[in-house]
Formats: C-alpha cells, sequence, structure tokens
C-alpha cells in the first residue's frame, strides 16, 4: 500500500482501500498556508488517481480541523495576477476534493474556520465530533468564500439561511450543523474516527464503478452552476484580495 508524502499533509492507506488524509499543522490549528493548500490539493489529485485507493477520510491532526487562513503567515497579494494564482490554487483543492471521482468522508474535530469550513462542506458524507464547531468569517473581513460554497451551501440548507451563515458569520455548533442538514452525522469526539472508518469501510465494500457513477452525477444534477459557482468566487475573491482594506481586517481579526 502507498503512503503520499507531503510537508503539511499525512496520507496514508489506513485499511483496504481507505486512505486517510490528515492536515498535519497542528501547532497552527492546521491553519491554511500556501504549503497547506498546495499538499490538499495535491494528495486529494494523488489518491483519485490512486488504483488502490477506493474511499478518503479527511480530518485534521490535534484540536482542530482547519482554523482557516494562517494570518501569520499572510501575504497579502500586491497585484492582481499573484491574487489570481493564490485563489485558483485554493479553488483546485476544491476541484480535488469535490469534483475528484472517489467519495470523501469527512471527520471533522475542532474548529472549521473559514476556507476550513468550506474543506469540510467539500466532503461527501461529514461526520463531525459533538464538540466541533464551524463559522465563515470571511464577509467581515471584506473576502469571499470559495470552495463552491455559493452553490454547496444553498443546495444544502436553503437560500435564507445560506445567506445568514455567509453574511453574518455566526458560529454553529455541530448539532445546529446537523440540524439544517450541514453535518451528516454528530458523534462524541472520542467516536468519530470510528464512525468515519465504518463509513469508509461500508464505501470501499460498494462496487467503484457505481460508487463514482453516483458521486458525479449526482453532484452535476444537483449542483449543474457548480462549475460557474468556482469561476465567480475566484472573482469575488481577487477583488476582496485587492483591496486595501482587507490588510487591516485580516491583521485586526481575532
Amino acid at each position: 500500500m502507498t503512503d503520499f508524502t507531503y510537508d503539511t499533509v499525512l496520507s496514508q492507506m489506513t485499511d483496504e482501500g481507505i486512505r486517510t488524509i490528515t492536515l498535519n499543522r497542528p501547532g497552527s490549528l492546521n491553519a491554511m498556508n500556501r504549503a497547506l493548500i498546495d499538499d490538499v490539493a495535491q494528495a486529494f489529485e494523488d489518491a483519485n488517481a490512486d488504483d488502490a485507493t477506493r474511499v478518503m477520510i479527511f480530518t485534521g491532526a490535534g484540536k482542530a480541523f482547519c482554523a482557516g487562513d494562517d494570518r501569520k503567515a499572510h501575504i497579502h497579494p500586491e497585484t492582481e495576477a499573484e491574487a489570481r494564482e493564490l485563489v485558483d490554487a485554493i479553488q483546485r483543492a476544491t476541484h480535488a476534493i469535490t469534483l475528484g471521482e472517489k467519495p470523501v468522508v469527512g471527520a471533522i474535530n475542532g474548529w472549521a474556520v473559514g476556507g476550513g469550513f468550506e474543506w469540510a462542506i467539500n466532503c461527501d458524507f461529514p461526520i463531525w465530533a459533538r464538540s466541533a464547531r464551524g463559522f465563515f468569517p470571511e464577509v467581515s473581513l471584506n473576502l469571499f468564500v470559495t470552495g463552491a460554497v455559493t452553490t454547496l451551501l444553498p443546495a444544502l440548507v436553503g437560500l435564507q439561511k445560506a445567506r445568514e451563515m455567509l453574511f453574518f458569520g455566526d458560529r454553529y455548533g455541530a448539532e445546529d450543523l446537523h440540524a439544517i442538514g450541514l453535518a451528516w452525522k454528530v458523534v462524541d469526539d472520542e467516536t468519530m474516527m470510528d464512525e468515519a472508518r465504518a463509513t469508509a469501510r461500508r464505501l470501499a465494500d460498494l462496487p467503484p464503478l457505481s460508487v463514482r457513477a453516483m458521486k458525479r452525477v449526482l453532484n452535476a444534477a444537483a449542483m449543474p452552476d457548480l462549475h460557474r459557482a468556482l469561476d465567480l468566487e475566484t472573482d469575488a475573491t481577487v477583488a476582496g484580495f485587492m483591496d486595501p482594506e482587507t490588510t487591516r481586517r485580516l491583521r485586526d481579526f481575532g
């Protein structure tokens, strides 16, 4: 069984056909720097291309799934080309998780913030630990969401609830997210990985051809504007990066 190697992500075959991809910057609550963004995209691309991998589990090491943008490592783009290249890298990860052919089981622990919340939503079967929390701070930071959230979120929770979550940036517990259909399951923290592995085994035991077709067709039928949403999100996020007000708000965010 192949274990791929990355600087900020662990990718290990933990069972027959089941690959666990773990964000591995626990000292920074797995906050997103450029290395992590690139490693996540590459890890999922490699897993989708790996014949031995049938299902992925996506989780975070330590006390959080992903605390969003790493403000300590943040380098604000100086040109539109730099901004677009960064956002394209973020959306590359979205493509690999959401549009990759193999199903992804989320094991969401601790905080899932901003881009980390997006990655949780990108999972096909997101299992949340009972103590986990998520929110979108982007609008308050003069930024915009990525991860196809502008089409995925309304499809999951309805347009009105999506407006609430995206405009106001309120913080939601796992039980709240389960009640609105965003968390597939909520389990005790200590059983989260066991539940994720059990779900992954069920998926791995199914015929891979039909599983991959079901993921592809469900996404295409339920969210036909997914590619358009990615393009529109990219343009809006680039515009936010180019506004000097964004730098001030990111610096002051706590």
